[in-house]
């Protein structure tokens, strides 16, 4: 892991989880997302410390464990560290636990909850709101990007390089897992509706093996939307005939040859929620309790 310069000031440091980077004229450093864990962490300070910087600032885009893994190690090991997030995001990051409780519905069994919760959690410092944050004198353009996550944040900065989070998937990304983890399917739309808007050069994803210009992000917006229609449209045909959210997972899985394991599972099934809810929400499903069983239908 080594830091990659983008343009100006901004740069990143490619791994597992990309961290964005921010250097600032005082020899601090600014990173965006902290990977998965204290090895991810360790990395980055050292690329950071190479370079004669040192990290002084923490941006959490939102609070799934390979975006704030590392926070614990930079808290302990940089003392005076100070972390921002969203409300929503600050919210999650305090307590891991929520995580798999709201993908399982319940107190989740130890197998999922393994490698989502560490032992050790923080309450970022400062909350970012949509707009122009200050940090150590620098301004940052803040971008809700709300729909894989609660409360996910994009970051501008004036070198016109924007760091998108989880806010889209690459395409090897969707050719490995085309069935896109989504907290709220609206929110999504609306987020891909505002990427192409957004007036900068250079766009960083949390996962992907490059770069993106304007036009290359434009055309990655039509992949991600394009795959998430036809998850949707293959949903409704579906559920001409009524199905479980069960009974319709599984016929998609099937499909389109998913194969997941106990954590994708519980991924996807709380992404087919999440999608069924948009649906109702759009009127084009119902749903109906008989025998004990929740059948959903679409709505001729």
């Amino acid at each position: 892991m080594s830091l990659i310069r983008i343009n100006g000031n901004s740069g990143y440091i490619p791994g597992s989880t990309n961290s964005g980077v921010f250097l600032f004229k005082d020899k601090y450093a600014l990173v965006i997302d902290s990977g998965d864990s204290n090895q991810d962490a360790r990395k980055i300070q050292e690329s950071l410390e190479a370079e004669s910087f040192k990290i002084k600032y923490v941006i959490n885009t939102h609070s799934h464990i390979d975006h704030c893994g590392g926070n614990i190690y930079f808290k302990e090991k940089l003392p005076g560290s100070i972390f921002f997030a969203s409300r929503s995001a600050r919210l999650f990051i305090a307590n891991a636990f929520l995580f798999p409780l709201y993908i399982y519905g319940g107190n989740p069994p130890e197998q999922l909850s393994h490698g989502l919760v560490r032992s050790k959690s923080i309450t970022p410092d400062n909350t970012l709101t949509e707009g122009i944050a200050r940090i150590n004198e620098e301004k940052f353009e803040v971008f809700n990007l709300n729909g894989h996550a609660a409360g996910q944040v994009g970051i501008g900065t004036r070198d016109r390089v924007v760091y998108l989070g989880d806010a889209l998937f690459s395409r090897e990304n969707i050719d490995k897992y085309s069935f896109p983890f989504l907290f709220d399917i609206e929110e999504q739309y609306k987020t891909l509706d505002k990427i192409p808007e957004l007036d900068y050069d250079h766009f960083v994803l949390g996962h992907g093996e490059q770069v993106y210009k304007k036009e290359e992000i434009e055309n990655l917006v039509r992949f991600n939307r394009s795959n998430l229609d036809d998850y949707l449209n293959i949903s409704l045909e579906l559920l001409e005939q009524p199905h479980s959210r069960e009974e319709l997972l599984e016929e998609i899985v099937i499909l389109k040859e998913l194969g997941p394991d106990i954590k994708e599972y519980f991924f996807l099934s709380s992404t087919m929620a999440a999608m069924l809810s948009f649906l109702i929400s759009k009127n084009q499903v119902e749903y109906q309790l008989e025998s004990g069983r929740l059948f959903y239908y679409r709505k001729m």
